[in-house]
């Protein structure tokens, strides 16, 4: 009997730790949505050197230093900058231009078709109410129109002042790299002796998975980017850069990453040329890619799969991502397959011993 209650002792305050860790999730979460520009500048950097310490580990097998081989890698980096300084920017820089520019165009032509679609409608009833429903549409298109281009000069603007993050982040991209053992024996050297076993396989297990899921996730983008835009260019869609771009990022969203994709093309591909054909081929043109991605690209690119819930998926996207914005949905699923990893050692009991 005595057994058993000190078994619902510890029982008890196993879980009285876990809400603990919760609630201190829940609190770190706050605070990282008050700081989320300093920490937006922190995570771009962590990123980053989660992408970069593989290179510099198989460096150090063959025998090189870790200064010297983070001096190789910032040399490679610094010519694939220049690269992209000289030839991709400038062509980002013009096809965000002619969007910005034909984007006032685009929304007279939603305009003009909703007029006249209003002026088709036959005279009978309900008519009135559909017209009045036309009639506020239209009113607050200009509303709409001016809310879009605001945000696009907004974003445009938040890309100028995030030059210091980018400008900093090399900064700490270094030491992150540099020190990384050092802060790793540091904090070990703070879990109690009896908890750093469990704990530290448990980072090793979080490490594996989050960064598979960095690098695979990075390499995908960047393939569904480099097969979109001259797809797009050989349908002459108007702005395939950007359509492009836009593609690569919404891969990162789980399920509808995929229909998010699609909608600029289709867009541009309507005003451009108003055919049933071009949408179908447009459709048919981001499929081929999605499915290359979903059944060829993927499988050789993530090699475990995190095996996540889809409804704790889709929770985590919404929660994180309106949270933290973007850091939040790149870093949603990474964050729920720590939780589960950690969870799952916790069910079977690793930290009752």
């Amino acid at each position: 009997m005595g057994h058993h209650h000190d078994h619902q002792i510890i029982f008890r305050n196993d879980h009285a730790q876990f809400i603990a860790i919760m609630l201190a999730c829940c609190l770190l979460t706050v605070a990282a949505y008050a700081l989320q520009h300093t920490i937006s500048c922190f995570l771009l950097s962590w990123v980053i050197a989660y992408l970069l310490d593989p290179l510099v580990v198989q460096m150090e097998r063959r025998s090189l230093k870790r200064v010297v081989a983070l001096g190789i890698i910032y040399a490679i980096l610094s010519v694939l900058t220049v690269f992209f300084l000289t030839f991709v920017l400038p062509m980002v820089t013009m096809s965000w231009d002619s969007f910005l520019r034909d984007l006032p165009g685009y929304i007279q032509k939603i305009k003009q078709i909703s007029l006249e679609w209003k002026e088709r409608l036959p005279a009978r009833y309900g008519s009135d109410e559909i017209q009045w429903m036309l009639d506020k549409a239209s009113a607050n298109l200009d509303t709409a129109a001016e809310k879009a281009g605001s945000w696009t000069y907004g974003f445009a603007t938040r890309i100028f002042f995030n030059i210091f993050n980018i400008v900093l982040s090399p900064i700490l991209v270094f030491f992150m790299l540099y020190y990384k053992q050092t802060v790793i024996e540091t904090l070990s050297s703070w879990i109690p002796t009896r908890r750093r076993e469990i704990i530290l396989g448990i980072g090793r297990e979080v490490n594996s998975s989050i960064g598979g899921y960095l690098r695979g996730q990075v390499i995908v983008s960047i393939i569904v980017a480099l097969m979109a835009v001259p797809t797009l260019s050989l349908l002459e869609i108007p702005h395939p850069v950007f359509c492009g771009l836009f593609a690569g990022v919404a891969s990162v969203l789980p399920f509808v990453g995929v229909l998010l994709a699609t909608l600029p093309a289709l867009f541009f591909a309507w005003f451009k040329y108003q055919a049933i054909g071009v949408l179908m081929q447009t459709g048919i043109a981001f499929a081929v890619i999605y499915f290359l991605e979903g059944y060829i690209i993927k499988p050789l690119v993530f090699k475990e799969s995190m095996n996540l819930n889809p409804l704790v998926t889709i929770i985590m996207v919404m929660a994180l991502g309106e949270t933290l914005g973007f850091w939040g949905i790149l870093l949603a699923l990474p964050i729920a397959s720590a939780i589960k990893i950690t969870w799952g050692h916790f069910l079977r009991g690793d930290f009752r011993s």
